[in-house]
C-alpha cells in the first residue's frame, strides 16, 4: 500500500479519489448501499460530477466526525496502540484502489472505522453477528488495499457507553467476489455512455377539473343543467389533452391523475343525475344526456387504464428484455473467449423480473435490473475464469490423452482442485491398464514361442533319432556279409557288394591308406566360433550319421547353438572323413574270414 499525505476532506483528497475505486463505493458498486445507486456511481466516475452537500447532509457529516473524534481513544484503548487517520492506495489485480481510514496502527496491521451512532446498522449486528453488505464491502475493500489483519468497526454517539463495536477479518469468498466486481464494473465504465438523468421525483402536472354537472327543475317542464358545456369540455380533454401514448415517468403519473379526474367527473355525474330525479319525475331527455355522458367516461376511463397499464407492463418488459439479452451477449463473448459453448445454461439466466418487483418507476427499474446484469456477468466471469483455468490444466496435463475426456463439455464445471484430482486418476488408470495389456501381450507372445522352439527342438530330435537309425541300419547292411561269415573276396568284390554310399566311402579309404591310423585328438585350437552342424556334414559324406556315432569314433563337437544341436568347426570335417575310414577298415579287419 502507498500512503498519500492528503488531509481526508480535502481538495488534494478530492482530487485523488476521483482517479480510484475507492472503500466507500464499494457498497454502491456491489448494488447494495442505501444512498446511491450503482448505475448512478457509474455516472458520478465517468462524468467526475457528483451532487452537491445539502445543509441536512452536512449537518450529519459533522455529527459523524465529533462522534468518531471522541470515540478515538476508546478504540486506541481497545486496540491497545495509537491510531493514525490514513489515505493509501494499491493496483491489485489491474484495478487501482484507494482507502481512507478512519485509523490505522503504525505498522498497519489493524484499522478502525467509525460510523455515527445508527439502530439499523446496531440490529443487524444483533441479528447476524456482523455489520450489513452496505457496510462489509467498504471494509473489505480496507483489508485488500492494507493488508491489514483486521478492522475495529463501531458505531457510536462518541461514548463507550453509547457504542457498539466489532472486529472484521477478510473472508476469502468476499475478497474474491469484490475483486470481480471491481473488474466488472471497470468494463462498464469504459463502456458507458451519457443518458438524460431521470428527475429524483416525477410529480403530476395539474389537470383541469370538469366542470361539475348541475342539474336544476323549474316547475314541472322546465329543466335547467350544463351538461352541453360539460360534454364540450369533456370531448375537448378527450381529444386534445389524454395521454394516449405514455412513454416517460411523467406521462405515466400524469394519465394516472386523468384517470382519476375522469373517474371523479363520473361520480359527479351521478351525484347530479341523483339530484335532478330527486326533484322531478324522469326526464328522458335529461337522464339519456346524463347516461350517455357517463358511458363516454367511462368508456375512455377503461381504454386510459388498459393504456396505461399495457405500456407499462411493455415498458417493464423491454427493460427486463434489455437485460437478458445483455446476459445472453455476454454469455456469448465468454463462449468465443474459451473456443467452445462450455458456458452452462443456467449461467444465461438472471432473476430481472425479482429485480423490479415492487417498484413503480422506470428509472428505478432500469438501475435494478443494470445491477442485476452486471451481478450476473460477474457470476459468468468467474465461472469462465473457471472453466479457462481447468482447460489450460488438460491441455497442460492430458493433451496426449484427449479420449480419456470425451466429457469435457461437464467436467470444465469441476472446481479445479477436483478436476486436477480426476484428470490424473484417469490417466494412472490409463497407464496401468495399457502396462496390463501390454504384460499380457508379451507373455502370450513369449508363450507362443516356447511352444514353437519346443516343437522345432522335438522335430529335430525326432529327425536326428531318424537320421542316427538310418545310419545304423545302413552300416549293418553293408557289414553283414562278413558277419554271416562269407568266404574273403577282394577288396573290389566287398565294394561291390556294398551300398553305393559306402562303396564311395571305401573308394576314399585306399587314398588314406599310406597314412597313418588317425587316434581320436583333441580338436584344433578354437580360433572363431563353431559353425557346421550335423547337417551339412551328412549332406558332404553322402550319408547320414549322428553325434553318438562320431563321438563313438572320437570325434566330439566343438560347440553348442542357443538350441542344444551341436556345432563343429569345418576344419573338423577332415577328421570325421579319417576317422570313418579307420573305423571301417577297423571293421573289415575284424570281421570274421
Amino acid at each position: 500500500m502507498q500512503i498519500h499525505n492528503v488531509q481526508q476532506g480535502s481538495p488534494e483528497w478530492l482530487a485523488l479519489r476521483r482517479q480510484y475505486f475507492t472503500a466507500s463505493e464499494a457498497p454502491a458498486m456491489m448494488g447494495v448501499s442505501p444512498y446511491i445507486t450503482r448505475n448512478e456511481l457509474l455516472r458520478q466516475k465517468a462524468t467526475g460530477l457528483t451532487p452537491e452537500v445539502d445543509e441536512h447532509q452536512q449537518s450529519r457529516f459533522d455529527a459523524g466526525h465529533m462522534a468518531e473524534a471522541s470515540y478515538r481513544p476508546i478504540a486506541e484503548e481497545q486496540i491497545g496502540e495509537e491510531l493514525y487517520p490514513v489515505t493509501g492506495t494499491a493496483h491489485i489485480h489491474g484495478l487501482q484502489l484507494l482507502a481512507s481510514f478512519d485509523g490505522l496502527t503504525m505498522d498497519e496491521r489493524i484499522g478502525f472505522e467509525h460510523k455515527l451512532l445508527n439502530q439499523n446498522i446496531v440490529e443487524h449486528l444483533v441479528a447476524h453477528g456482523e455489520p450489513g453488505p452496505a457496510y462489509y464491502w467498504q471494509l473489505e475493500h480496507q483489508l485488500l488495499v492494507s493488508g491489514a489483519e483486521k478492522i475495529l468497526f463501531a458505531t457510536s454517539n462518541g461514548t463507550a457507553d453509547g457504542a457498539v463495536a466489532y472486529w472484521y477479518k477478510s473472508k476469502p469468498e468476499r475478497r474474491a467476489a469484490l475483486i470481480a466486481g471491481w473488474r466488472q464494473f471497470a468494463i462498464d465504465l469504459a463502456e458507458w455512455k451519457p443518458a438524460p438523468a431521470a428527475p429524483e421525483k416525477v410529480v403530476a402536472e395539474p389537470v383541469e377539473s370538469l366542470p361539475a354537472p348541475v342539474v336544476q327543475v323549474s316547475g314541472q317542464l322546465a329543466l335547467t343543467d350544463n351538461f352541453k358545456v360539460f360534454e364540450e369540455r369533456l370531448r375537448e380533454f378527450l381529444d386534445n389533452r389524454l395521454i394516449r401514448e405514455p412513454k416517460t415517468d411523467e406521462d405515466f403519473v400524469n394519465l394516472d391523475a386523468q384517470i382519476k379526474a375522469m373517474k371523479a367527473g363520473r361520480e359527479a355525474l351521478k351525484s347530479a343525475k341523483a339530484q335532478m330525479l330527486a326533484q322531478v319525475q324522469p326526464i328522458d331527455q335529461a337522464s339519456k344526456t346524463a347516461d350517455m355522458l357517463d358511458t363516454l367516461l367511462q368508456q375512455n376511463c377503461a381504454m386510459a387504464e388498459r393504456l396505461l397499464k399495457d405500456e407499462k407492463e411493455r415498458r417493464k418488459g423491454q427493460i427486463v428484455e434489455a437485460g437478458v439479452i445483455g446476459l445472453q451477449a455476454h454469455v456469448t463473448a465468454l463462449n468465443a473467449r474459451l473456443g467452445k459453448p462450455y458456458m452452462p445454461l443456467q449461467s444465461h439466466t438472471a432473476d430481472f423480473v425479482g429485480a423490479i418487483k415492487g417498484m413503480r418507476s422506470l428509472a428505478s427499474m432500469e438501475d435494478a435490473v443494470s445491477t442485476a446484469l452486471a451481478n450476473a456477468k460477474i457470476r459468468t466471469n468467474e465461472i469462465a475464469d473457471r472453466i479457462q483455468l481447468n482447460l489450460d490444466h488438460l491441455r497442460a496435463e492430458a493433451a496426449d490423452y484427449a479420449f480419456l475426456f470425451a466429457d469435457t463439455a461437464q467436467i470444465v464445471l469441476k472446481a479445479p482442485e477436483d478436476l486436477q484430482a480426476l484428470v490424473a486418476n484417469r490417466i494412472n488408470a490409463h497407464k496401468q491398464a495399457e502396462a496390463e495389456r501390454l504384460e499380457k501381450e508379451r507373455a502370450a507372445i513369449a508363450e507362443q514361442e516356447r511352444k514353437k522352439a519346443e516343437e522345432k527342438v522335438r522335430a529335430e530330435q525326432a529327425a536326428a533319432a531318424k537320421a542316427d537309425q538310418e545310419a545304423r541300419d545302413a552300416m549293418a547292411r553293408a557289414a553283414a556279409p562278413v558277419a554271416q561269415g562269407a568266404p574273403s573276396e577282394p577288396e573290389s568284390t566287398i565294394a561291390q557288394s556294398m551300398q553305393p554310399r559306402v562303396v564311395a566311402t571305401l573308394g576314399a579309404a585306399r587314398s588314406f591308406a599310406t597314412r597313418p591310423a588317425v587316434q581320436a585328438a583333441a580338436p584344433a585350437p578354437i580360433e572363431v566360433p563353431p559353425t557346421l552342424r550335423m547337417g551339412a556334414i551328412c549332406e558332404r559324406l553322402g550319408f547320414i550319421i549322428n553325434v553318438a556315432f562320431l563321438e563313438q569314433i572320437g570325434v566330439t563337437p566343438a560347440g553348442h547353438d542357443i538350441r542344444k544341436m551341436p556345432l563343429f568347426h569345418d576344419h573338423q570335417f577332415e577328421d570325421i572323413g579319417l576317422a570313418l575310414i579307420r573305423h571301417i577298415e577297423s571293421v573289415i579287419e575284424t570281421a570274421p574270414a
